[in-house]
């Protein structure tokens, strides 16, 4: 099954919910969400040297330095 395949497949069921359902529904999309953006994280974090890399390349944004991406790209 393709992903738009699934898309079509779980919005069909959505739309045959009650509200009471719907609610639920979104309370365990949402958790999943969560879930994913908190592994992600935590695998971005465990990678050495990124807290310090992500703190310097912050700094740099806050200070103005940087690239514009049309000096990187310029077929964008």
């Amino acid at each position: 099954m393709t992903v738009a395949q699934l898309r079509k497949r779980i919005q069909q069921r959505v739309m045959a919910l009650s509200v009471d359902r719907l609610r639920l529904a979104e309370d365990f999309l949402a958790y999943l969400a969560e879930r994913e953006d908190n592994a992600a994280t935590r695998e971005l974090l465990a990678i050495p040297g990124f807290r310090s890399a992500l703190k310097r390349a912050e700094q740099d944004a806050a200070a103005g330095k940087g690239v514009p991406y049309t000096k990187v790209r310029r077929d964008v």
